[in-house]
């Protein structure tokens, strides 16, 4: 982690733990622990929505392909262990450049690689970058007809509904016109079924969960005993959106930076909320951010879609 990702990760964690109620932001689930993590859940029973997501993209990739044109520049938000990406490379036409775009420095440069053997004719160009923030896209050999964004895995859930639709527009700004975005969204669904995907019985979840406050231990100096800790995480009906919080067993403290901040039991620190989401109620928010859409899939119960936008 360089120094400037350091001290952004220090602020926010100070920022978030001494507001109320307290926070930690899920970005930083993922350092490369938290991405072994992750991907570990994505193999776990109840955990459908990486299965789903890619038995769509299994199915349909020819045909995002086609939607998403000739001569493009892909750029992946979150990109990960790029594995549901195989999928849409090996279908589109003529694509003048990927870029792998994620958080995770080493687990970024190890899958970039991985892409680069595998696809030999084409320029892979990883970018380690926070997709929130302002940053720079690479400049490609070969100039692209259009850029279009990737944006698997239901990441956009995470994001409360107006910072959802400020993500969407800042993404069709960074295409402009002709541009592309093929987005994963959760839809709504029975309880049930939502519950258990975030409360496996392995309890890799709860791990993930917690690495964040073993990243604070580690890279941060933080004094906290993360086993005083526990992962809870429930469906809000009201608010359509799984509720994902570590939970303080006991009354403690956390040191970090020189400043202690206090926590009784039963405590929460809210670390990441994922939307849940129906395709009219998501075209109307992404018309609001710019966009329209053009075409979606889904799987045979309707539990997730994977959605083809175009600037409007």
């Amino acid at each position: 982690m360089t120094h400037l990702a350091n001290e952004r990760f220090l602020s926010d964690s100070l920022a978030g733990l001494t507001q109320s109620p307290k926070q930690l932001p899920c970005k930083y689930f993922y350092d490369q622990r938290g991405s072994q993590l992750f991907d570990q859940i994505c193999e776990t029973e109840d955990y459908y929505l990486t299965r789903t997501e890619t038995a769509i993209m299994q199915q349909y990739a020819g045909e995002m392909g086609e939607c998403l044109g000739e001569g493009v520049m892909l750029v992946e938000f979150g990109s990960g262990s790029s594995i549901k990406t195989r999928y849409l490379l090996d279908h589109l036409i003529e694509p003048v450049a990927y870029v792998p775009l994620d958080i995770s420095h080493e687990h970024l440069l190890a899958s970039a690689d991985q892409i680069s053997h595998d696809y030999p004719n084409l320029e892979v160009l990883p970018l380690c970058a926070d997709f929130t923030k302002p940053f720079s896209m690479p400049n490609p050999k070969r100039r692209p007809s259009h850029d279009a964004v990737y944006f698997p895995g239901s990441t956009i859930g995470n994001f409360r509904p107006s910072q959802a639709k400020q993500l969407l527009a800042s993404i069709a700004h960074m295409c402009g016109e002709q541009g592309g975005l093929l987005i994963g969204v959760d839809l709504q669904k029975d309880r049930d079924v939502l519950e258990r995907a975030y409360n496996d019985d392995q309890g890799v979840t709860a791990e993930f969960n917690l690495n964040l406050l073993h990243r604070m231990q580690k890279e941060l100096g933080a004094t906290v005993d993360v086993n005083s800790f526990e992962h809870h995480a429930f469906y809000n009906s009201d608010q359509g959106r799984i509720e994902i919080y570590l939970r303080s067993r006991i009354d403690q403290a956390i040191q970090l930076d020189g400043q202690i901040v206090q926590l009784e039991a039963g405590e929460l620190i809210h670390t990441e909320y994922s939307h849940k989401y129906t395709i009219d109620g998501f075209a109307q928010m992404a018309k609001e951010a710019g966009w329209t859409i053009r075409r979606w899939w889904t799987d045979d119960k309707d539990y997730f879609a994977v959605i083809h936008l175009v600037v409007l």
